[in-house]
This record gives structure tokens, sequence and C-alpha cells, in this order.
């Protein structure tokens, strides 16, 4: 059976590497997911990923035995797109979390989008 949502397919499969403690988890390669790896990585999130034949390892990180990452949440989806205003990109939980948001110059992290002055596709909150 394919994935209808690649995007929160790739979500899921972190937070459950994180909920079971795991140190890497494996997903299938796309542009899209490789760019949210590469926000992860820069914000801190995760400690690297790879791009090995079609799939993109990501090694997870932990802080005191405890994941980085203590939410993920999928805003859009294919049924119900999310668009917002460079005004509009939220700042998640008072700004201690990141949001990420497709735009006509990439997928960028939210601050970035803002600094940029462009909105676009709110792809995912992480805190």
């Amino acid at each position: 059976m394919a994935v209808v949502d690649p995007v929160a397919d790739m979500l899921t499969r972190v937070r459950n590497a994180f909920g079971a403690y795991h140190t890497k988890v494996s997903v299938p390669a796309s542009k899209m997911k490789e760019a949210i790896a590469v926000i992860l990585k820069e914000e801190g999130y995760i400690n690297e990923y790879t791009v090995e034949s079609g799939e993109i390892v990501i090694t997870l990180k932990y802080a005191n035995g405890k994941p980085l990452i203590s939410g993920l949440k999928r805003v859009s989806s294919p049924g119900l797109r999310v668009y917002v205003s460079v005004e509009d990109i939220p700042r998640v939980q008072n700004g201690i979390g990141i949001c990420i948001v497709s735009t006509s110059k990439g997928v960028l992290e939210g601050a970035k989008a803002r600094e940029a002055n462009v909105g676009g596709e709110l792809l995912c909150e992480i805190w």
C-alpha cells in the first residue's frame, strides 16, 4: 500500500523512534524529506543524517537520556493544505519550538521564512 502523506510518515517514524529510544531511523528519501532533515540538523534536534541508496538515515539526539524532540505535529496535509502569510507564521511553544514552512525560496524554518519575508505552506511544528 502506498503512503498517502510521505512527510507525515517521516514525522511518525521519527516520533516512534524517539519513543522507543532508537539511535537511528530510516525513511524513504525525497527532496522534501531531506530538506526537513537539514532543518532538524541545523536546529540541533538530530545529530546527523545521511542519504544512502534511496533512504535517509537519521541519527537521533538525546540529552540526559531524554529525546530532544518532545513533540511533532503535522499541520498541513494532502486533504487540507494550510497556507500562512509571513505575518501568520506561528511561534511554536512561545519560541521554544520551530515550524517548517515550504516557501517559494525552498523549505525554511519559520524564523528564517520571516527574515526572508515569505509565507507558504505550513508543513509541521516541532518542539
